[in-house]
């Protein structure tokens, strides 16, 4: 019903830029510009936790990117999502184009690349779900692979893993607080250890997608309890390993990788 109440204000109440606050429009082309203008971006927090994969990002968390984000997390602006998964899906793009050269080194041909992306969402708690009323990760994930599929790269959202037990909220938290927080606290659901004992699903090919990046424990957790369904393979990131996209990452994580 939350949702249904949502969708319904966005057409009855006056909108504003989620981004900038510009009158009458959602998202003005300038804040469009600050999320998905530039090409997609490695990004490398630090300290880098251990077992994080290559990480790709859109944006810096600041400014209007900060504002989008929050607007469509926290206060049910559904209709955003269709930007943040454009700008989600050129970095899955960017990721995507580093697992093919990693399959590939020698150019021999496309056949590898020709298995759809997977792309993983990070969980959220179910409380902070029910809380907001929509799980906005998938959310965004899902408009990426659409927005993939219709540019000619076959992509579906797998909701392969869950949270094994609860966590501490992560405010305030710093890098090594977060890491022993998020420890363990991810596992593969029942569907997705069916898949991995079947072999139908290529590692190779999965992308882990979550909205931010900070500190990079969520997602090398992630990474971590999908490399430990497979086999327990310590570097995620690399030797055909998973990657990862975000829309936005610290500002501080595209520093440092500038230099």
């Amino acid at each position: 019903m939350r949702n249904v109440w949502q969708e319904l204000s966005g057409l009855l109440l006056p909108v504003a830029c989620a981004g900038c606050g510009r009158p009458r429009t959602e998202l003005c082309a300038a804040c469009r510009a600050a999320l998905f203008g530039g090409p997609a971006r490695r990004v490398r927090p630090s300290p880098t936790p251990p077992g994080l994969p290559a990480v790709y990002a859109a944006a810096p968390y600041e400014n209007a990117a900060r504002a989008v984000l929050l607007a469509h997390k926290e206060r049910g602006a559904l209709g955003l999502a269709g930007a943040l998964g454009r700008a989600l899906a050129g970095c899955v793009r960017a990721g995507a184009g580093r697992l093919g050269a990693a399959a590939d080194p020698a150019g021999a041909g496309p056949p590898r690349a020709a298995a759809p992306l997977l792309l993983v969402p990070v969980p959220s708690a179910r409380s902070a779900t029910a809380a907001r009323g929509h799980d906005p990760v998938r959310r965004i994930a899902v408009t990426a692979a659409r927005e993939l599929r219709s540019a000619g790269l076959p992509a579906r959202v797998l909701p392969l893993l869950r949270q094994r037990r609860a966590v501490a909220d992560q405010a305030g938290l710093g890098a090594r607080q977060r890491r022993a927080n998020l420890a363990g606290a991810l596992e593969l659901t029942a569907a997705g250890e069916r898949l991995l004992r079947r072999g139908l699903l290529r590692h190779d090919r999965v992308i882990l997608v979550d909205d931010l990046l900070t500190t990079g424990s969520t997602l090398a957790e992630a990474a971590r309890a999908v490399g430990e369904g497979r086999g327990g393979d310590r570097e995620p990131s690399v030797h055909g390993g998973c990657r990862a996209a975000v829309v936005a990452a610290s500002p501080s994580a595209f520093e440092i990788n500038r230099n």
